[in-house]
């Protein structure tokens, strides 16, 4: 019997403003050991024995991002499978199309560990422990919930009141005063999202309980389109098909109402990261109870997490403050209303401000593209092309473009010319051109890209041939 993890990689951890975007969520966050908490859950499911592939549900757009995480740790060389949503459509979606897809590729009697990828567990060995109680009652034909053992009264997470492994009731997220009482009768864990059943009894059970969502995820499947190949298989959801499935939580489509619930109370350290708070917990304080990620220089503070990637920080005469620096946006909050963050993320979506989405830096499946300066009918970039990759052949209506290489070679198709362009030459592009870019050499190729015209728009790009598969009227 197989064990598959499936990593759950989505939502926009808009708490976790500035850092993460709705196309840099929360699980690409590198700590301070360098890892994002999708290399760690990557890793915690790989550990596990006996796993020889992973399947990860994600985002359309977060694919090619995805896919480079697992490839700077995956050194066993693990088989990959993919489910791209082009939307999400909540955990039950994401729950329904992965146990079809199990069921498909591995058989019913496979069994599914599903996993956040954007949770911090810090004791590996005792997850693997509870793993292995849950794989067990998953093979009783369980649906298995990890119910974590509570240190404290917290209010934002739900409850799961249980008597050893028979779940009593589910409790959605309570009162202070609800939660005091919870931790005192110590018969209440935390729900942590995480589960384990066989594709069998996710089946059976969504057929009974929530048949509208297992049979829409149905239809959906039938109707996506699917690539197989060595050590990498993807499906990729039919959208307009994917948006009547059901968008609800698995906690609620099935867990609540299934009587074949089971929970494994454990301590393995685990955190769902939802704050700058718990993030700045991570980072050793000194003897002011200040805690410093990057250049930063203090006078008379205390209390404070600060962290930042590029620019030096200098503060004065303050305390008990979350101070987040990125190249584009600067957040400055008060440490004890940090989960209010969502409300800045919320306020720049709905004016449609471009920091809700999208870093500086921008990753592409070839390389990044860094917006170093823009300006009324001008845009310059920074472009680094990963060896042998190459952009799509493409034209924008309302722009012309002028390349200078940095380093390196770039290989230009530009009209009905191809030219080798090397470091310290240039080309120009003129509006209406078909072009393409290209790294046919082993080492990086880094250029700069002055764009000028009317509209600077992402999405002013007609593509006519793409090698990622990428479909039209989607930016470079």
């Amino acid at each position: 019997m197989r064990l598959i993890p499936t990593i759950l990689c989505g939502g926009a951890g808009s708490r976790l403003w500035p850092v993460s975007r709705e196309l840099h969520p929360k699980p690409f966050i590198r700590l301070a050991d360098g890892q994002s908490l999708l290399h760690k859950a990557f890793l915690r499911g790989a550990s596990l024995p006996g796993v020889e592939s992973i399947l990860t549900v994600t985002n359309r757009e977060l694919y090619f991002k995805t896919k480079d995480e697992y490839e700077e740790v995956n050194a066993r060389k693990l088989a990959t499978s993919y489910i791209l949503e082009p939307f999400g459509r909540g955990t039950a979606a994401a729950v329904a199309t992965a146990a079809l897809e199990v069921a498909q590729s591995h058989g019913e009697d496979a069994v599914m560990l599903v996993l956040p990828a954007d949770h911090l567990i810090n004791d590996q060995a005792a997850f693997s422990h509870a793993v292995t109680q849950a794989v067990r009652l998953a093979r009783e034909g369980k649906l298995v919930t990890f119910g974590i053992r509570p240190s404290s009264a917290e209010t934002g997470y739900g409850y799961i009141e249980a008597n050893g492994n028979d779940v009593v009731r589910f409790v959605e997220k309570p009162t202070r005063e609800a939660a005091k009482g919870y931790l005192e009768s110590g018969r209440f864990d935390w729900n942590s999202g995480m589960f384990c059943f066989t594709a069998k009894t996710a089946l059976e059970e969504m057929r009974a309980h929530c048949p509208d969502i297992l049979a829409a995820a149905e239809r959906c499947l039938a109707k996506s389109k699917v690539q197989k190949g060595e050590g990498l298989s993807q499906v990729d959801l039919d959208a307009e098909c994917f948006a009547t499935v059901p968008d609800t939580s698995i906690d609620y489509a099935l867990f609540e109402k299934s009587g074949r619930v089971a929970v494994v109370p454990c301590s393995i350290g685990w955190s769902d990261i939802g704050s700058w708070s718990a993030i700045g917990d991570l980072a050793k304080a000194d003897a002011h109870r200040n805690r410093l990620e990057g250049q930063a220089f203090l006078h008379d503070v205390s209390g404070c997490y600060i962290r930042s990637s590029k620019r030096v920080v200098g503060a004065v005469g303050v305390e008990n403050l979350v101070i987040i620096d990125t190249p584009d946006a600067l957040l400055v909050a008060a440490r004890d209303r940090v989960q209010d963050v969502r409300q800045v993320y919320m306020q720049l979506k709905a004016k449609g401000h471009e920091a809700h989405k999208l870093h500086r830096t921008v990753h592409r499946p070839w390389g990044t593209y860094t917006v170093l300066e823009e300006g009324p009918g001008f845009k310059i970039k920074r472009i680094e092309v990963k060896p042998g990759a190459s952009l799509s052949l493409q034209m924008h209506r309302h722009r012309s473009e002028h390349w200078v290489v940095v380093s390196g070679t770039a290989k230009v198709v530009n009209g009905e010319r191809e030219i080798l362009v090397h470091t310290n030459e240039s080309t120009f592009i003129p509006a209406g051109n078909k072009h393409r870019l290209e790294n046919p050499t082993n080492a990086e190729l880094v250029m700069i890209e002055v764009q000028s015209g009317d509209y600077l728009g992402e999405d002013d790009i007609v593509r006519f041939d793409d090698i990622y598969g990428r479909v039209p009227a989607v930016s470079t």
